[in-house]
């Protein structure tokens, strides 16, 4: 015969057999499969009688592998892969990105010997293995042999390769599915097994999966839920959304607090996170509803305490003030200077716990909606004289200066004066607490059309830019900064009582150069 019709015969086969594999394994994503399908077409074409493919991961370590052997399919455990690898052919292949031709396996040391290589047995082997690869990276290792040495030629190897890179395609795809089946199952069980309610909606809001805890809380199955709008369960918060959902593009979560409609007639306090997601291949919404019913509750046990603590405080405080100041104008308190002193104290002291105990009623009365009823016209430059008068007496323990900026042209504002006062002496008494000793504090005010800008500038470490915001929060402490005490509610009173007011309030501060409270109050008609 022609050597010529041979080796054209030869190459058809390998093509069609390169074509066989490529068409088997193009439509199968389950990876187990693909392996096995690849290892039985080539054993047929190649004329093996047993093969392997071992699948790597990324650090080139065993990850899956089959194994066929005259036709039967052999599961190996881990230790046992780990074994075959490490110490055999396929592990020389990996670690050298090389194909081999192996004659005669009983006289090369990359073979495994097993029991069964012994002569009076199976005997000495021929093998091929090559490289698996995908995208230029190693993805594993293929393996097959033959019962007589010497079987195996350069065109068996050379087919093998190809092999190889058809197969290396394949199972990079049914790694992706995998990872994506796999993902997709976590997210499943994640949705489903959430203790929160989740719900995806298109981008116009309407309901198209619920997980089970948001059709137990809501009261309806999947079939009623998907004719329904998000709108029809909470009020959404456009503001924070936007009208059309605009907000949620950039795929940031936004969240806000609402009411939960259920079909039952309750309304659940929730805790809303919405986020722009892709799910099914399409631009979606995801939004959870947390209940926070026990921390809305405890809310309202505690302000109501607060304000029931607060109210009674006030009744034997004003008569301890009443006292103090009867003692103090007796003839023999004002004779005896040591008794006189401590007189001062004491009333400096009660007068403190008593604008404490007037801001939190305040607080308690400002976070209720009601609004400030009592105010007159009154100059910033008296406001800011009765502030320091209160606080001067710890200024001067700490040998600070206090300095005044009020200009005389500022004009009168609208305000009710004791709450201002007692806005300026809880952010003097902040400035003195974290100044230095002998550190300066200016305290001043400034005309801007329709406001009197106020201010307090304290020459302390500063604050964090993070925290600028944070600190006008009822219960808030920076923990980082030294001498942070107290129960963090001066500065939250400051911003209710200067936002019933119709003003704002904020810091401009840098670490380490000191703070800077700023105010604004409506220039008086």
């Amino acid at each position: 015969m022609d050597q010529r019709v041979t080796d054209d015969e030869t190459v058809r086969s390998s093509l069609e057999l390169l074509y066989e594999i490529g068409r088997e394994v193009a439509a199968e994503l389950d990876l187990r499969t693909v392996l096995h399908r690849v290892l039985f077409l080539s054993m047929k074409n190649v004329g093996a009688v047993s093969g392997s493919i071992i699948v790597l991961d990324e650090n080139k370590q065993p990850m899956e592998s089959a194994f066929l052997i005259l036709g039967q399919v052999y599961d190996q455990t881990a230790l046992q892969l780990r074994v075959t690898y490490e110490r055999g052919m396929a592990g020389w292949v990996a670690r050298n990105e090389q194909a081999v031709l192996v004659a005669d396996t009983s006289q090369d040391e990359r073979w495994l010997r097993r029991p069964d290589d012994a002569k009076e047995r199976t005997g000495p082997k021929s093998a091929v293995s090559a490289p698996i690869r995908a995208i230029e990276k190693l993805v594993g290792v293929i393996t097959l042999v033959h019962p007589s040495p010497g079987f195996f030629t350069i065109d068996h190897l050379e087919l093998v390769k190809a092999i190889a890179d058809q197969a290396g395609t394949a199972i990079r795809h049914a790694q992706l599915f995998d990872k994506l089946q796999a993902a997709h199952r976590r997210y499943q069980e994640l949705f489903e097994d959430s203790i929160d309610p989740i719900l995806i909606t298109d981008t116009r809001g309407y309901i198209l999966e619920a997980n089970r805890r948001a059709r137990n809380t809501i009261g309806l199955n999947d079939e009623d839920l998907l004719s329904i709008n998000m709108n029809s369960l909470h009020e959404i918060n456009n503001e924070e959304v936007g009208s059309d959902f605009e907000k949620l593009t950039s795929g940031e979560t936004v969240s806000y607090e609402s009411r939960l409609h259920t079909c039952q007639g309750r309304e659940i306090p929730v805790e809303v996170y919405v986020r722009n997601i892709k799910y099914a291949g399409e631009s979606n919404l995801q939004w959870i509803l947390r209940d926070i019913t026990e921390r809305k509750d405890l809310d309202s046990l505690r302000e109501d305490l607060l304000a029931m603590v607060y109210h009674d405080l006030r009744s034997p405080l004003s008569n301890v003030v009443s006292s103090l100041d009867v003692l103090a104008s007796m003839p023999a308190v004002k004779q005896d200077e040591m008794i006189g002193s401590l007189l001062k104290i004491a009333l400096r002291s009660t007068e403190r716990v008593f604008r404490l105990t007037n801001s939190l009623l305040d607080i308690n009365r400002l976070e209720a909606g009601q609004e400030i009823g009592s105010r007159q016209s009154v100059a910033p430059l008296a406001l800011v004289q009765y502030a320091i008068e209160s606080v001067l007496p710890t200024a001067n323990n700490k040998e600070q200066e206090i300095i005044v900026e009020v200009p005389d042209d500022v004009p009168e504002v609208s305000a009710d004066a004791d709450m201002i006062r007692r806005v300026l002496i809880n952010l003097l008494e902040n400035a003195i607490k974290f100044s230095p000793s002998k550190g300066k504090i200016y305290v001043g005010a400034q005309h801007q059309a329709e406001v009197v800008l106020m201010w307090v500038q304290d020459s302390g470490p500063g604050i964090f830019p993070q925290d600028q915001e944070r600190i006008f929060e009822k219960f808030t402490r920076l923990s980082n900064v030294e001498g942070s005490k107290g129960l963090g509610l001066g500065l939250a009173y400051c911003r209710l009582a200067v936002e019933g007011h119709n003003g704002r309030i904020w810091v401009k501060a840098e670490a380490g150069k000191g703070s800077r409270f700023q105010f604004t109050i409506p220039v008086a008609e």
